[in-house]
């Protein structure tokens, strides 16, 4: 089962595969390919003048590209000059970033012409940082100072690459939230990577130098590090690199190019479906479809087999164990909601987290994992990396139940990351951005579960006594986090639940009673959820004196013209074009008749159910 041949140092397998299959296309995106052959020589001539430039052995060097071919040739370049890698979201923002940057200690940014203005920024006080910039080699002078990542690839350096890196040596540092809210740097080896990739990635889904691997995934996720980059270039596969996962381009893909391998995030199979059903679309040479991110349910899998023909291989994993930690089989059974059984040479414990002993089938226990693929640490933070491990045991922070016949079923997570469509989300760090704004007292943030998403983030916020103003807090949050951790929604709340021990009790929030003030997407259905206990959307106020109703205006414009004692509150009906009514509410409030009078609008036929067209304005949806 297990492929030993592929635990080898990467140059071993680049070099391999150059001199059996030179014009084989190894990787290709949507501007341009390279073959086996020159993703050995492109990624030997980068090494090479990476180390004449004096980035030395164990140097950290930021990988901030989108998904394009010059990401997987710089993962591998960095290798072949014994430097450590650290793949970074191009989608952070300057503080994030400049976070990143200073907590990894990188001395080389390798990017491109769009994010070099941002980056320039973010490294004006940063002098002793390096940047190689993608594209043609002029398009380098966006960043002064900054050398052509094409002249350094197309050139013979002057020195050799290092090609020296055990396989045991640090070679990544791939960053994730932490139960502090800061993200760390988990480092591992090319042992740690390739592992995981022969005991899982390869021989589990059949992974083989045949496939025609569509990836539309991030590159710089965990996921895509080890099964794509690695796997890949380890069996003498092909991918297509897309980015960004849209139905469209990916449906487009898998014609264009018979692709029989895919990966994606629930999310995303979702769209595919939904785009299959519409356009009779088949995949015929497709046969093999990993997801991340979270677990399919059984409609999702059910839908996806009869639309495409293909498995859905769920898994569970995590970045710190340098991808799966079970998996679902092509072959045998499928529980429902299950993420499957262990990885072959993985040892995996259900522990009760607070007395550290194993617990039964059935029974609710925190993952503790042990084996070669397990992170070396977390980077600089030796007490982070100490409370991980027990007795050689990673605690993974999340808990699960295992059935008699050993199937995982993940139930929550004492870590309690959100997880948006296979993005990871701290509620520490949405927290930090809204705590100190102005007319917030208190704040905590839940993920709250989403048909599409798997989850998303939402936070609920004690208002101080100056009030609360939603669009600023919005507007701080997309000012300082990255576009998928903005919450989706804000709620007004009395208090912050909490533990004995201060401790965010966030599994309490979705319960309480909680007043929505604000949609960070705009979506209207958000307004009309009545999925938890709702509280007024206004303050109480007394209750009101008279009330009267009205067969339209023009009656209670007769009733004031007659001099009858007008009520405290007029309620009318209304059954015509609503722009009419818009025109004649201006007229009222101009009336001083009416100055102490409130007014209530009832219209009938407001809300469709049934979807079919309204007559007109005054009997359409709202």
């Amino acid at each position: 089962m297990l492929r030993t041949e592929l635990i080898r140092p990467l140059p071993e397998l680049l070099g391999e595969h150059a001199r059996r299959a030179p014009r084989k296309v190894a990787f290709r995106d949507a501007r341009r390919s390279v073959t086996y052959a020159e993703l050995e020589s492109r990624t030997r001539r980068l090494a090479g003048h990476l180390a004449e430039r004096r980035l030395h052995p164990g140097d950290r060097a930021a990988i901030l590209l989108g998904n394009r071919v010059e990401m997987v040739e710089t993962y591998l370049a960095l290798v072949r000059a014994g430097a450590v890698g650290v793949p970074l979201n191009p989608r952070v923002t300057e503080a994030e970033l400049a976070y990143l940057l200073d907590d990894s200690g990188a001395r080389l940014v390798v990017t491109d012409p769009a994010h070099a203005a941002p980056l320039a920024r973010v490294l004006a006080g940063r002098p002793e940082v390096a940047v190689v910039v993608t594209g043609d080699p002029g398009e380098s002078a966006v960043f002064p100072g900054a050398a052509s990542f094409e002249a350094l690839a197309g050139t013979e350096p002057p020195v050799p690459p290092r090609d020296d890196l055990g396989l045991d040596d640090p070679a990544w540092m791939l960053y994730t939230s932490g139960t502090t809210g800061r993200p760390k740097g988990v480092v591992s080896t090319q042992r740690n990577c390739l592992w995981s990739v022969a005991a899982c990635y390869v021989p589990v889904p059949g992974l083989s130098a045949e496939d025609r691997v569509l990836w539309p995934l991030p590159l710089f996720h965990s996921l895509s590090h080890i099964a794509c980059v690695l796997g890949v270039t380890a069996v003498g596969a092909t991918a297509r690199i897309l980015d960004g996962f849209s139905a469209r381009e990916v449906l487009d893909a898998l014609r264009e190019d018979d692709a029989t391998f895919l990966a994606g995030v629930p999310t995303m199979y979702h769209h595919l479906v939904r785009a299959a059903r519409e356009e009779g679309f088949r995949a015929p040479h497709l046969r093999m479809c990993l997801v991340g991110g979270a677990v399919t349910t059984a409609a999702l899998r059910r839908s996806f087999e009869e639309a495409f023909g293909a498995p859905l291989l769920d898994a569970y994993g995590s970045t710190e164990t340098c991808g799966s930690i079970t998996i679902n089989w092509p072959t045998g059974a499928r529980v429902e909601g299950s993420c499957g059984l262990p990885v072959p040479g993985l040892g995996v414990r259900l522990v009760d987290p607070e007395t550290g002993t194993d617990v039964g089938a059935g029974a609710e226990g925190e993952v503790w994992v042990r084996g070669p693929s397990v992170m070396t640490g977390y980077h600089n933070q030796p007490e982070a990396t100490a409370e991980a491990f027990r007795d050689g045991w990673y605690r993974t922070g999340d808990l699960a139940r295992r059935d008699a016949a050993g199937y995982f079923t993940i139930t929550g997570r004492i870590k309690e990351l959100i997880i948006r469509g296979g993005e990871n989300i701290h509620p520490g760090e949405v927290e930090e951005v809204l705590r100190g704004r102005r007319g917030v007292a208190d704040v905590a943030v839940a993920g709250r579960p989403h048909e599409v998403l798997g989850e998303v983030p939402v936070a609920f916020v004690v208002p101080g006594p100056e009030g609360l103003d939603p669009e600023a807090l919005f507007a701080a949050c997309r000012e300082r986090l990255a576009y998928f951790k903005v919450p989706e929604e804000l709620y007004e709340i009395d208090a912050v639940p909490r533990t004995a021990s201060g401790k965010v009790a966030r599994r309490l929030l979705l319960e309480r009673p909680a007043r929505l003030r604000a949609t960070g997407g705009g979506r209207h259905e958000s307004l009309l959820r009545v999925d938890w206990i709702p509280l007024p959307s206004l303050p109480s106020r007394p209750a009101p004196g008279r009330v009267a109703s009205f067969p339209g205006l023009a009656a209670l414009e007769a009733s004031a013209a007659s001099g009858e004692p007008l009520p405290d509150v007029a309620v009318i009906s209304w059954d015509a074009d609503v722009r009419d009514l818009a025109g004649r509410l201006e007229a009222w409030a101009a009336d001083e008749r009416f100055a102490g009078v409130r007014l209530a609008v009832v219209t009938r036929g407001a809300v469709a159910v049934d979807g079919a067209a309204a007559a007109d304005a005054g009997r359409a949806p709202v």
